[in-house]
C-alpha cells in the first residue's frame, strides 16, 4: 500500500458524513433521551423499519451499524445513509406519524432503544435544546444528500464508485497490514445503490480495480491496497500505467 496516501482526506460525497444525534447533545440530555425507550438487539439483516409502514416508534441507535434504503417503483434499491452507534432514526415517522420513508436494516449486531412517539413528541417539549438539535441534524442530512446528488450528477460511475470507496475508507475504515479495510460489510448491490447504478456496471468497476491491485474484495469484505489511485480517479485524472 502507498503508506503516504491518506484515505482520511475528504472524498466530498458526504456519506454518512454527519455527527451522531447522541454527540449533539448535552451528557444529562443523552442520558434522559436514552432512558425514554426499552432497549432492543437485532440480528445482522434484519428489518429494523420497513419502508411504508405505519409505525411511528423512533429508534436510537447504540452499537452496531444500518443502512437505510428506499425502494423505487421498478425495483430498484437506493442506498441513502449508514447510520451506526448515536445516530436515531425514525424520527420523522414519530414527530410527523406519516409512514416511513425508507427502510432500516441492520448491517451487524445492533442495539437499539426503541422510544414511542408520544413518549419522544413529549420529551422534545420538555427539553427544547435537544429540539434544536434534531432540527440542526435534519437539515444537515438533507445539505449532505442534496450536495451527493448534485456532485454524483456530473460524474460517471467509476469517479462516483472511487468516491464512495474513499468515503467509506474514512468513516468506516481500519488500518490492517494490507491496507484500510472497511469495516462496514457492504454486498455490491449496496455498493450499487450508493452510486445510483447497475449491479453489473459496479461489478465491472470492481473487477478493473482489483485486477489493477487497488482493492481487494471478499464475501462483504473490502480493503482498499492503494486509495492514491482512488484519488486520483475521484479527481478524474489519468492513473499511472
Amino acid at each position: 500500500m502507498n503508506e503516504s496516501a491518506d484515505p482520511v482526506g475528504t472524498a466530498g460525497s458526504g456519506l454518512d458524513d454527519l455527527v451522531p444525534f447522541l454527540a449533539r447533545l448535552e451528557e444529562g440530555d443523552g442520558a434522559a433521551l436514552r432512558g425514554l425507550g426499552h432497549e432492543v438487539v437485532y440480528q445482522p439483516r434484519s428489518t429494523l423499519l420497513h419502508q411504508d409502514e405505519p409505525t411511528t416508534h423512533a429508534l436510537l441507535v447504540l452499537s452496531g451499524w444500518t443502512k437505510v434504503t428506499a425502494a423505487h417503483p421498478n425495483g430498484y434499491q437506493a442506498l441513502l445513509a449508514l447510520r451506526g452507534p448515536g445516530d436515531i432514526v425514525g424520527e420523522s415517522a414519530a414527530l410527523t406519524r406519516k409512514p416511513r420513508s425508507a427502510t432500516v436494516t441492520a448491517l451487524e449486531t445492533v442495539r437499539a432503544v426503541v422510544i414511542e412517539h408520544e413518549r419522544f413528541r413529549a420529551f422534545l417539549g420538555r427539553f427544547p435544546d435537544v429540539a434544536l438539535q434534531l432540527l440542526a441534524l435534519a437539515s444537515d442530512r438533507t445539505r449532505a444528500a442534496d450536495r451527493r446528488s448534485l456532485q454524483f450528477a456530473s460524474m460517471p460511475v467509476r469517479e462516483r464508485l472511487a468516491v464512495l470507496l474513499l468515503d467509506l475508507a474514512r468513516i468506516h475504515g481500519r488500518r490492517t497490514p494490507a491496507g484500510w479495510e472497511v469495516a462496514v460489510p457492504l454486498t455490491k448491490q449496496e455498493l450499487a445503490g450508493a452510486v445510483s447504478a447497475s449491479r453489473e456496471m459496479v461489478q465491472r468497476e470492481l473487477k478493473s480495480l482489483r485486477d489493477r491491485g487497488v482493492i481487494s474484495t471478499g464475501r462483504r469484505s473490502l480493503v482498499i491496497m492503494r486509495p492514491d489511485v482512488l484519488h486520483r480517479i475521484a479527481r478524474a485524472e489519468q492513473p499511472p500505467a
